[in-house]
């Protein structure tokens, strides 16, 4: 009896790290490359507990990361390997999860426990292999970063706060150029027009950088972010939106999910819509509505608003992120659409649901009606993501994690 105590208590005290340092992992976000199945998410290995664990795909290379809520100083990581480890595999840190430094690196590991001293800073903390060494994938039982700093609190859910994840930016349009920064940078007139919203300098050449040190027309003024549409023309005359709305959402995913939302990283870059459709079935994602008339139907193409109300357009963009690219070639491949209210294995990262709503001040006949990119169908959306890290990880954690709905300020 007291053999199987000891067996028993070995399972599941860790190694201990420096005495001076804090377990500050435990319970945080933790994301993965894949998961084996659905029995095996990437929590389990933070979750304290050393009879779960994660287990990935059967294939080179993966990665496990954790969220600590906050920038950290990390002085080790305790890795228990379940039987099939890495034998090559390396330790990074970020501070905006896109952005990485190597403190840790190997080509001889051994499995088991491994208590690894480090030295590093960053808000998360990446787990990468990239040598198997078995016929499976690459499994822990648990992944344990100590140190200190990192955010240990989880907000409280406020009393009457309407559960909705949800926060938001109002945004009205700002200028009108024939620019596109993510599918034309740096080729100014190569785009068809576009009307602007947020930074009020956006064009063909701009950066990250740029967006950060100019102004922004948003309510709150501290999203630098871009977003842009096709300009809209009534009888070839443009008609901006009264306002943009872009709404930050934790949807289509579980609740469990939603709970591990990640916040967009710094630069990200998503195209949603098809500017090139040539019939409303080439664009299942945006939709025209009117406001106020529910009795319309929502439609790919333009629809005829009664009087009184106008003509409005949503567009839901794409939240699973493959966790590694701010950008890709299609400027679409690096984003998808979760399935089965769960993000592909190829894309794993949940981040947060953008939705854009226009609502133009026109109605009637739809016959003078048109985008610059052509019919209504080719209603599309750009963003390009310049909120400062902190902000966007505060509304993250306080509204969209607990599901709790918050206005532009990011509070309840």
């Amino acid at each position: 009896m007291l053999a199987a105590l000891l067996i028993a208590a070995l399972l599941i005290i860790p190694a201990q790290a420096n005495a001076a340092d804090g377990l500050i992992s435990q319970g945080r976000t933790a994301t993965a490359s894949s998961s084996e199945s659905a029995a095996f998410p990437a929590s389990n290995a933070v979750d304290g507990n050393f009879g779960t664990r994660w287990s990935s795909a059967f294939s080179d290379p993966q990665w496990l990361q954790v969220d600590l809520g906050a920038s950290a100083t990390i002085t080790s990581v305790l890795i228990d390997w379940e039987s099939a480890y890495a034998r090559s595999f390396s330790l990074k840190t970020s501070a905006n999860g896109s952005s990485w430094t190597t403190v840790y690196n190997t080509t001889a590991g051994a499995g088991g426990r491994q208590t690894l001293t480090v030295s590093g800073t960053g808000r998360y903390v990446r787990l990468e292999t990239t040598v198997r060494a078995t016929q499976w994938g690459v499994s822990l039982n648990e992944f344990q970063v100590f140190g200190s700093g990192g955010s240990t609190t989880t907000p409280t859910i406020p009393p009457g706060a309407v559960r909705v994840a949800e926060f938001l930016a109002d945004c009205p349009a700002s200028h009108r150029l024939p620019d596109d920064p993510i599918i034309f940078p740096n080729l100014p007139g190569a785009s068809h027009m576009h009307s602007f919203f947020g930074s009020e300098t956006t064009k063909a050449s701009t950066t990250v950088n740029d967006l950060l040190n100019a102004n922004s027309n948003c309510n709150p003024s501290i999203d630098k972010s871009a977003y842009w549409i096709p300009t809209f023309y009534n009888n070839n005359v443009p008609v901006e939106p009264t306002t943009g709305v872009f709404y930050y959402l934790g949807e289509g995913v579980s609740d469990a999910l939603i709970a591990q939302t990640q916040p967009f990283p710094l630069g990200l870059r998503i195209v949603a819509g098809n500017a090139k459709a040539t019939g409303p079935a080439d664009n299942t994602i945006a939709r025209w509505s009117c406001l106020g008339a529910g009795q319309v139907n929502p439609s790919a193409d333009f629809v005829t608003c009664p009087a009184g109300s106008m003509l409005e357009s949503y567009l839901d963009f794409p939240h699973c992120w493959d966790g590694k690219n701010l950008d890709s070639t299609d400027h679409k491949s690096h984003m998808a659409y979760p399935v089965g209210n769960a993000c592909p294995a190829s894309h794993p990262v949940v981040v947060p649901k953008l939705r854009q709503v226009m609502r133009y001040p026109v109605n009637g006949n739809p016959a003078g009606f048109r985008l610059a990119s052509g019919a209504g169908y080719t209603m599309h959306g750009d963003f390009f993501n310049a909120w400062p890290v902190d902000e966007m990880a505060r509304r993250v954690n306080d509204c969209i994690r607990i599901i709790v709905k918050c206005g532009a300020d990011g509070r309840p």
